[in-house]
């Protein structure tokens, strides 16, 4: 009889056991919900990471003086920046060159104005900070042409500079979310050292055509447009070629580096604040944006898995693993210059740096700070300039 009142003693109460049962339902909700709202977080990010980017705000203009030809911003990390940059507004003038800063107090930076306005300019406040600089190949004041690179996805448009016996050419590959002006900035140390400069555009761009998905593959699939354009410089008289990549830019020459039909041609690489591996920039970004780290593992699983990519908007899985530099940099072959700040807040410089270590026979890394993400130029032209200037002739490539 003791036992048995002792085996009543330890059985659960129906009542207990019911509301345990109740508990667990809550939780198994919960986690479900919790998996589902991190899933639906996941495919945004993923169909984030492809589509194709916008130029949005990010500074407030406070004041114009059209007298002193002088303009107000809100006080940012980029607005702050010594140099040369750009300004990309709405209204009667859509874009403005942007000199050094003359005055600065906690929420506002005054700048000098290089492009010379009216008293009847008329602007929106909103407005976007840019490294460009120059907006068309006209304001260089160096020949060129327009030109049409044929691909697998259509014609395309490229400008072309030509410069010294025509046998050493860079073509120049511009980043995620801007067009063939990004590049603009590095064809004058070119033209100086007698090399043809070639600026091109990629699928999905906005200026070259579309692909069927209309989306980015970070480098797998745009490295086939930039390969037919190394084919077009080879059939016009070029016989070592480089290839300048700027940010996803530089992802793409790396790929063509590992990958290209014409790697005979190739003579070296410069990267400017390149991707290397896009694992760590997205996760780089991921923090920024405050998300937990499994939303950017999630990301990267669903747009490397090709039946996920209904849900990415991307064309077809995209291969990360193949994408990652450091882990491929035995397959290099040429030499590289990598100019990337350490102060980049976009695509940070550790994959850089781990691709250095990767493979100090062939890469160079001049240590630059301060400038932000494609602004080394803006921030210190004489010391980018010189660098590739120095790098061009260690490797002997000026040109006649």
């Amino acid at each position: 009889m003791v036992d048995s009142r002792r085996a009543a003693m330890r059985a659960p109460s129906p009542a207990l056991l019911a509301g345990v049962r109740a508990a667990l339902a809550v939780l198994s909700a919960a986690l479900g919900l919790t998996l589902s709202a991190l899933a639906v977080v996941s495919l945004r990010v993923a169909r984030r990471v492809v589509t194709p980017a916008v130029r949005t705000p990010d500074t407030r203009i406070l004041a114009l003086d059209t007298g002193a030809q002088t303009i107000t911003l809100g006080r940012t990390a980029d607005t702050e920046l010594p140099g040369r940059y750009g300004l990309f507004t709405s209204g009667t003038e859509s874009y403005f060159k942007l000199g050094s800063v003359l005055a600065e107090d906690a929420t506002s930076v005054k700048r000098k104005l290089l492009t010379q306005i009216g008293a009847q300019t008329r602007i929106s406040a909103d407005a976007a900070f840019s490294g460009w600089y120059y907006d068309h190949p006209e304001e260089l004041h160096i020949p060129f042409t327009s030109e049409l690179i044929g691909s697998a996805v259509g014609p395309c448009p490229a400008w072309l500079f030509p410069a010294g016996d025509g046998q050493v050419w860079v073509i120049q590959v511009h980043g995620r979310g801007t067009t063939r002006a990004e590049c603009l900035r590095a064809v004058p140390v070119f033209d100086s050292q007698g090399i043809t400069t070639l600026v091109v555009s990629y699928r999905n761009d906005g200026d070259a055509p579309r692909s069927r998905a209309g989306t980015y593959a970070l480098g797998a699939t745009e490295w086939r447009d930039v390969d037919a354009a190394v084919g077009f410089a080879r059939r016009h008289g070029a016989r070592r070629i480089l290839l300048m990549g700027w940010s996803m830019g530089g992802a793409i020459a790396l790929q063509l580096e590992l990958n290209s039909a014409h790697r005979d041609a190739l003579a070296g690489l410069i990267l400017e604040s390149p991707v290397v591996d896009w694992r760590i920039v997205l996760g780089h970004q991921a923090k920024l944006l405050r998300l937990p780290a499994a939303v950017t593992g999630l990301a990267i699983g669903a747009l490397q898995t090709e039946w996920a990519t209904p849900m990415t908007g991307a064309g077809a899985a995209i291969p990360f693993d193949r994408l990652d530099v450091v882990a491929r940099a035995a397959e290099l072959r040429h030499p590289i210059l990598i100019l990337h700040s350490d102060d980049d807040e976009f695509v940070p410089s550790h994959a850089s740096h781990d691709l250095v270590v990767a493979r100090p026979d062939l890469v160079e890394m001049p240590v630059f700070e301060v400038a932000r993400h494609t602004k080394l130029w803006n921030y210190d032209q004489e010391r980018w300039s010189d660098s590739i200037r120095g790098w061009l002739a260690r490797q002997g490539l000026t040109g006649a």
